[in-house]
């Protein structure tokens, strides 16, 4: 290419950036995304994130830029990644669960900070209340005790003798404390017992298949987080093979092989995330934008699975259901 065509070539393609640059009023904003979980779990929530942006009038590349950062599923990786993120003085921090939100509020307090999924914001310490939140934290709560409860009654829809069922959670979870009670109390309002596991990571799946044999527990619901959904593999073939029926609170768990999964739109908070972010860079405060809650639950079944481990789905409760894989 000579100089004459390189000049022509920078007047087709690198002018037009340029000029639309030029017509945007305000300045270019510099969002951060950071979860505990691997980008490739989060791909579906990364798209519904970036729409949410762009129903505001965000063009990635243009008005705004966004910095990934994922800790793979490590909770000692969150400090190092957020403290890179304040050094690039980002205008507002996007959060996913609590290890997430706390990461970030140890390593800043005047950079706001939004999360899509926050598991009891208040008992665990994170903000004031759900109506003033107070200091640099807002978003949307995922507060799980009417989905906890409705899990529970879809396993027993399942299998009406259960009497007792297990319930499994990652290590870490600062939220698990309330879950269990939470959980606890569903239970025994309908004459059930909840037997609590905990799990570091994938050698601790045998173990935790072993206990609820042990504790004779005949369903099992596991809890959002990233250690028990990057184990999920091997849990539902565990599951499949001791002919145990699961609940997840995730519908990607049910495609992939999960019996059924009960639980907030993950994604559609993810979008609804981009509304708190809008409001912040036109210059809203968090501590004065209230926690919103999930508007929108899936209720997902794999017939297939059924068949395998052997039960029938009443069809009172496929009437019910938002997806059937079959």
């Amino acid at each position: 290419m000579n100089r004459r065509e390189a000049i022509l070539a920078f007047a087709t393609f690198g002018a037009a950036p340029l000029v639309a640059y030029a017509q945007q009023a305000g300045k270019v904003y510099r969002v951060a995304y950071l979860q505990i979980a691997p980008r490739k779990a989060q791909l579906h929530l990364i798209e519904a994130f970036e729409r949410g942006l762009s129903e505001r009038g965000y063009v990635i590349g243009r008005n705004v830029l966004i910095e990934y950062r994922f800790a793979d599923g490590k909770i000692e990786r969150l400090p190092e990644l957020v403290e890179e993120l304040v050094r690039l003085r980002v205008d507002v921090i996007f959060t996913g669960v609590n290890p997430d939100i706390r990461a970030a509020q140890r390593a800043t307090t005047t950079i706001p900070i939004v999360t899509g999924v926050a598991l009891y914001p208040v008992e665990d310490g994170l903000v004031a209340s759900l109506g003033r939140p107070g200091g640099n934290v807002t978003g949307l709560t995922q507060n799980a005790g009417d989905e906890l409860a409705k899990r529970l009654q879809l396993l027993r829809q399942v299998k009406p003798d259960l009497t007792r069922a297990a319930a499994l959670s990652g290590a870490g979870m600062s939220f698990n404390a309330a879950m269990f009670e939470t959980l606890e109390k569903a239970a025994s309002s309908i004459g059930m017992a909840v037997v609590p596991l905990v799990i570091r990571g994938a050698e601790d799946v045998g173990r935790a298949f072993a206990e609820i044999e042990r504790a004779n527990a005949g369903g099992l619901l596991v809890f959002s987080g990233p250690i028990p959904l990057a184990n999920r593999t091997s849990i539902i073939s565990m599951a499949a093979r001791k002919k145990l029926p699961v609940i997840w609170p995730d519908q990607r768990s049910v495609i992939e092989g999960g019996l059924m999964s009960y639980g907030a739109d993950v994604a559609d908070l993810f979008r609804r995330a981009g509304g708190y972010i809008d409001r912040i860079l036109k210059g809203a405060k968090p501590a004065d934008l209230p926690f919103e809650q999930p508007t929108k639950f899936v209720l997902a079944v794999n017939l297939k699975t059924a068949k395998t481990l052997g039960l029938t789905i009443p069809r009172s409760l496929l009437l019910q259901a938002d997806k059937v894989i079959e």
